[in-house]
């Protein structure tokens, strides 16, 4: 079976198109991503005039990680140096 041959100008014309469409898609995406981030920061507002701070509990989080990383590579390191 033969396929049909598409024109030169029929794919610049399809790859305008989808171009197009995609396009108005990522418009699309971003006004949804906006509305999101403002209502997160209106929910992240209201739990901070409630005194709950998540951006301090995040930091919090986040050197507790740190500490715990740093003890496992000190104890890996100790172990090594024992071995070696």
């Amino acid at each position: 079976m033969e396929q049909p041959q598409i024109s030169r100008q029929e794919l610049i014309g399809f790859h305008k198109g989808a171009i197009s469409i995609l396009i108005k898609e990522r418009e699309e995406m971003y006004k949804v991503l906006q509305i999101v981030e403002q209502l997160m920061e209106a929910h992240l507002r209201s739990l901070k005039e409630m005194g709950i701070d998540l951006e301090a509990q995040a930091r919090q989080a986040a050197e507790a990680l740190q500490k715990a990383q740093e003890a496992k590579q000190a104890a890996g390191g100790n172990i090594a140096n024992r071995l070696g």
